[in-house]
């Protein structure tokens, strides 16, 4: 059986262009398939014919070979990215001729057979490379009269997305060099940049003011690839679309909440980068934060981003000051091996904090943020602890406590651990689960990669799953004071063994905090075959 992808769209849909709003928009209605009352219409504005230019600065580089370039296929694939319509410009430093720029990228566009070979071809087609400087004004005004030069003669107004796959010490060169010689001058021009924004508060600030400077904040996209992510997603549609979860997701029933990243691997090559940034800079401060958003944050007026990312911001402003003796930060032993790691880093690759929100809805609930590095498993997730059954008259407390976990990855799923009746003649209980586990449930669905979303997301100008300044700055304000502790030295970095789950004394903390581990009790993901 061959898999179901998303559906394909004609033209690319753009219900909120920034610049040339509205020019040579057209309304169309469409009637969706079926009849009587599960027939329906949507009314969506189409921009016809207008045609859109993706440019990847750092089109040689890393990202862009193994995360831009095939999430652009992939959305080329399912039909979201017309070959009549769009057109692909790499530019980066590299001395390359076209043809070594496309066996460079086409190299990771294969996809074990779940797209026809040719395919590749086609998508290699649409795209050409431009080497150039990243501080030269002639070599982007080449890159301007080469973009021109396709749109010419097109009477829709037309696209240009720049991505920025780029180190961020050069996005204010690179930004000021399109601001300058590269903006579109009928259609809208927007800009994505990459994580990290910074490395504190003052940093990030900075780099937001040189932006803000040459760009409106409807112009600019922070990509975050946890926003893009299946399960994260759902988080909004999860609490806000059952009704059974609306009177339980308080303080009054939630124990705890942890939100946590785990690696069975260390910085593998990266040491150097990962030396300057560290797990809290690299996962916590950004990813995890927003997922902890969106945990906790309140029902917003709409789906409207701005409504979205205002109840984030909320959450952000009611989160207090982190305390030291609830953090508790480790370093792999081997780590300083690593020969670009300086041999007295004390740059931590783990760290457990415990944020808490000072509002009505989570008084008293801690939210436990921990990631690591070289641990005993990889997986992403949330986990909501509810609190003990009042009046225990099956000593459930012996099977362990409820708990509504979302696994990001890997293996996506949802799964709530339940106390039931042991089969059998006795009235004995036990834990289980109500699961749904996406591999088994949606096996004819193709689940996006987070790229690809987000990316399509940005031509839509759809703004709900990217990063504001306002949350930006938040985020930092409440991590930066940490950062400044931890780099004086007045919080101790505590090795611990690869392959371990990190330092006991995170354990410690989590228990200290409320968490009860249910032991002997192992959550396997469904088979395909039962």
């Amino acid at each position: 059986m061959s898999p179901t992808l998303t559906s394909p769209i004609p033209e690319l849909l753009d219900p909120k262009a920034d610049g040339a709003a509205g020019d040579g928009a057209i309304q169309v209605q469409e009637q969706s398939a079926g009849s009587g009352e599960h027939a329906k219409s949507a009314s969506k504005k189409i921009v016809a014919e207008s045609c859109l230019s993706i440019i990847i600065l750092g089109a040689s580089g890393d990202l862009a070979k193994k995360k831009t370039f095939p999430a652009l296929f992939h959305l080329y694939c399912q039909g979201f990215l017309p070959s009549h319509q769009v057109k692909l410009f790499g530019y980066a430093r590299s001395k390359l001729i076209e043809e070594d720029f496309h066996r460079r990228i086409g190299g990771h566009l294969a996809d074990s057979g779940k797209y026809p070979a040719d395919l590749v071809t086609k998508f290699l087609e649409l795209s050409t490379y431009i080497s150039g400087a990243y501080d030269d004004d002639d070599s982007f005004r080449k890159l301007d009269k080469i973009i021109s030069d396709y749109e010419a003669g097109k009477d829709e107004p037309p696209r240009r997305l720049f991505y920025l796959a780029l180190p961020p010490s050069v996005y204010p060169l690179v930004a000021g060099m399109i601001h300058k010689n590269c903006m579109n001058k009928r259609g809208w021009t927007r800009i994505v940049i990459e994580k990290p924004f910074g490395k504190d508060l003052k940093s990030s600030e900075e780099l937001s003011d040189q932006l803000g400077s040459l760009f409106s904040e409807e112009q600019l996209y922070r990509i975050d690839h946890y926003l893009g992510k299946e399960i994260v997603q759902n988080l909004l549609v999860m609490r806000f679309a059952n009704r059974f979860f609306v009177p339980l997701w308080n303080r009054d029933n939630i124990a705890n909440v942890q939100i946590v990243f785990r690696e069975n691997f260390g910085t593998d090559g990266r040491g150097g980068y990962f030396d300057e940034y560290g797990i809290i800079r690299d996962i916590i401060q950004n990813h995890l934060m927003q997922v902890l958003c969106l945990v906790a944050m309140e029902k917003p007026l709409s789906l409207s981003p701005e409504h979205v990312r205002d109840e984030k911001v909320k959450v952000l402003q009611a989160i207090q000051p982190i305390q030291d003796s609830e953090v508790v930060i480790g370093q792999y032993e081997g780590y300083r091996d690593d020969p670009t790691v300086s041999d007295e880093s004390l740059t931590p690759t783990f760290a457990s904090v415990v944020l808490r929100i000072h509002n009505e809805r989570w008084d008293g609930v801690p939210f436990i943020l921990k990631a690591g590095k070289a641990l005993d498993t990889r997986k992403a997730e949330i986990r909501v602890q509810f609190k003990d059954v009042p009046g225990d008259i099956f000593k459930c407390k012996k099977q362990g406590r409820n708990e509504f976990v979302m696994r990001l990855q890997p293996s996506e799923a949802m799964y709530m651990k339940l106390t039931v009746k042991q089969p059998g003649l006795e009235m004995s209980a036990t834990q289980s689960e109500l699961d749904l586990s996406y591999r088994q449930r949606y096996q004819d669905v193709v689940i996006p990669e987070a790229y690809e979303r987000l990316i399509l997301d940005t031509i839509r100008g759809d703004q709900q799953h990217f990063v504001r300044r306002d949350e930006l700055q938040l985020s930092w304000e409440v991590f930066t004071p940490l950062l400044e502790r931890i780099e004086a030295g007045k919080i101790p970095v505590i090795p611990y063994k690869q392959g371990s789950r990190g330092p006991p004394e995170a354990d410690k903390l989590a228990v200290e905090q409320g968490y009860v581990r249910t032991h002997g009790y192992i959550w396997i993901p469904p088979s395909l075959k039962d």
